[in-house]
């Protein structure tokens, strides 16, 4: 029995969900689907492939992982299938691809060669994307249904700026419960820490001087740094919502400065 997840920006709302996963299951009525999310901000792929990337080794290999994000249909679209780390990813070739591999390659790389049914012509995830992902967990071949391409659409999320003394970064993504998490990696740090004690600086001022190992390590509403599930640097207030009350947003500015002794 194959397994299919699902990451779109698709809501709870409309019947847009319902009708992508009875499609999938009018093809593989045994499938095992499971919800990654369906709230992914409309069209924000760099959102999505923070998601995927955290969610996505949790599940076993060989499962689908079906992106429906900026999906619908336009000319020129490209629809891409990729065998990475013995998982597959199966999406719109809109740069979400790259941001997945990062500086990685990919196993394998095909577009998807499956003719459009029209009508279905403004639902593409429902028709080839659906329709490529329920063969795959079928256990067929990527080279049956698409054709080899090198590389994906190449899209890159901002990276940190290091120098010997600072790392300077961004919020990258903010969970259910408010936690900042930034686009500075636990090995980046690492490196370039060197063992030196540190003043992590962001909006209004605040400051944080030290790592915690878990949100309970300081009092009820104090603030802390840590890194968590996705080995990134993440802002927390222990039972609050780090977001709204710290002021911080996606894409704002954090640095870590490193201080000499």
């Amino acid at each position: 029995m194959g397994v299919i997840t699902l990451t779109t920006d698709l809501g709870h709302r409309d019947f847009y969900q319902a009708a992508l996963k009875g499609s999938i299951i009018s093809q593989l009525p045994d499938v095992r689907l499971v919800d990654i999310t369906h709230e992914i901000p409309s069209f924000d792929i760099q959102r999505a492939a923070v998601v995927l990337r955290n969610a996505f080794h949790y599940f076993p290999k060989g499962t689908v992982h079906l992106i429906g994000i900026d999906t619908v249909f336009q000319e020129g679209a490209h629809y891409t299938m990729m065998k990475f780390e013995d998982h597959f990813f199966v999406g719109a070739d809109n740069g979400i691809f790259s941001i997945i591999l990062s500086d990685r390659q990919p196993q394998e790389l095909f577009e998807i060669d499956i003719m459009q049914d029209l009508r279905y012509l403004h639902f593409p995830l429902a028709d080839i994307l659906t329709k490529a992902a329920c063969h795959i967990a079928k256990g067929g071949k990527l080279a049956e249904i698409g054709q080899p391409i090198a590389r994906p659409l190449k899209k890159v999320m901002v990276q940190p700026l290091v120098d010997n003394n600072t790392i300077k970064g961004h919020v990258s993504y903010i969970d259910a419960f408010g936690n900042v998490i930034s686009n500075i990696s636990k090995e980046l740090f690492n490196e370039t820490q060197k063992g030196r004690s540190f003043r992590l600086h962001f909006k209004r001022n605040e400051t944080i001087n030290r790592l915690s190992w878990h949100y309970n390590e300081v009092p009820e509403g104090e603030k802390l740094c840590l890194f968590g599930i996705s080995n990134f640097l993440e802002i927390a207030i222990n039972k609050g919502h780090a977001s709204r009350l710290l002021g911080l947003h996606q894409d704002e500015i954090i640095m870590i400065e490193f201080l000499e002794h």
